[in-house]
């Protein structure tokens, strides 16, 4: 799964790459600064199964911290995003490009309203960010009704006098954008479109494309820089309707994550709260630092990273976490490591699924599954439950 960190130039997403990955990401006050893709591991928590089932686990896909389960998601910061962008303009046609294969997209927002449309420094208040959210559905949405309006007369005959399906042939020319023939099919419902093709005008292909995008790149909205922004600007961004907004404060992150690595703190991801380990090896200037860190942590419950990435997965793209074995007694795969892998997977995914993504053979030669934590067999059809431990059974 890949979730895109999107939004305009110097608005704080090197930063929130970096702080979730720690990965090198050059940080800078000024447009473009990122310019090919940085891309880095994030990770999500779930609770280990090995808790409740009375073993000790031997992770190797993943993580395990004190009965917590970190599983890797692929993040991407790309270029920062300008108006007309659509049309080339500034990074454009790279930004537009980068996005395809997203599964979901995380978009800073400078909440503070501290940068103008191009992404440069202006006073804080000055923006509305309100309106970079605007701005940036305008640019994703023409960029792919520009997509639409290709060879759109040959598609419309192909529709009106050959009797093709109009959804068939959109997944066909969307295909690229990861976009499936559902999606496509919703869109259309929702636009609430002509019921002749020949009908659907400019408008009518926007609004169909804005549905497209909705649909198949489902968004976070992080206000950023939420501790120097003035009230109404969180306000508005929180009243906005249709929308998950998550106040974030990247570089209280980035500063908490560093200085865990250090051995300074130990702040457990996505928490509320850090533990200084050693006071005596800080400096004045860094206890400070700390003490503001912790009040601004509790005054915003936490910096809004960690949530973000965790909201994308879970609740946008809605997938549950399943863990296939090979011992459904020892829970431990050919090596013997115990409850070696976590899976993400859609929900509703059943078990056939589940050996598919583990590997292509085991889906073809699938004969039945094992729920682990009871040792039932189940089907083919059977619908993965959040935290199942399954064994697949298949021929050899």
């Amino acid at each position: 799964m890949e979730i895109g960190v999107v939004g305009k130039p110097n608005v704080g997403k090197s930063t929130f790459f970096a702080a979730s990955t720690l990965a090198p990401a050059e940080i800078a006050g000024y447009p473009f600064t990122t310019i090919e893709p940085n891309r880095g591991v994030a990770y999500v928590r779930a609770h280990c199964p090995h808790v409740e089932l009375g073993v000790q686990c031997n992770p190797q896909n993943s993580l395990c911290e004190n009965g917590t389960r970190l599983i890797p998601v692929e993040l991407w910061d790309v270029a920062g995003l300008v108006p007309d962008a659509h049309k080339g303009r500034g990074l454009g046609n790279k930004f537009l490009d980068d996005i395809r294969q997203a599964s979901a997209l995380i978009h800073i927002v400078d909440a503070s309203g501290g940068t103008d449309a191009e992404g440069n420094p202006c006073k804080v208040g000055t923006r509305n960010p309100v309106e970079d959210i605007a701005f940036f559905e305008k640019e994703v949405s023409y960029w792919i009704y520009g997509i639409l309006l290709k060879d759109w007369e040959k598609i419309s005959r192909q529709v009106e006098l050959e009797g093709y399906k109009i959804e068939k042939l959109l997944h066909e020319k969307l295909t690229g954008l990861r976009i499936n023939e559902g999606q496509v099919i919703t869109a259309i419902r929702q636009s609430k479109l002509p019921s002749k093709i020949r009908d659907w005008q400019k408008d009518e292909l926007i609004t169909l494309a804005r549905s497209i995008m909705h649909l198949s790149k489902p968004m976070i909205i992080a206000a950023n820089k939420c501790d120097i922004a003035p009230d109404e600007n969180l306000k508005a961004l929180q009243d906005l309707e249709g929308y998950t907004v998550i106040l974030t404060c990247t570089e209280i992150e980035l500063a908490l994550r560093k200085a865990k690595k250090s051995g300074l703190i130990d702040y457990p991801l996505g928490e509320k709260d850090f533990t200084i380990i050693d006071a005596a090896k800080l400096t004045e200037k860094q206890n400070d630092a700390l003490v503001k860190i912790k009040d601004m942590l509790k005054k915003f419950e936490g910096s809004g990273v960690q949530k973000c990435i965790e909201d994308a997965a879970y609740k946008l793209l809605d997938l549950i976490v399943v863990y296939p074995v090979e011992d459904e007694n020892k829970f431990t795969d050919k090596d013997g490591n115990v409850l070696p892998d976590a899976y993400l997977m859609p929900r509703g995914s059943n078990a056939r699924d589940l050996a598919y993504k583990v590997h292509t053979e085991l889906g073809d030669n699938f004969i039945r599954a094992i729920n682990a934590k009871n040792n039932r067999v189940i089907g083919q059809d059977y619908e993965l439950q959040n935290g199942d431990v399954i064994r697949i059974v298949a021929k050899k």
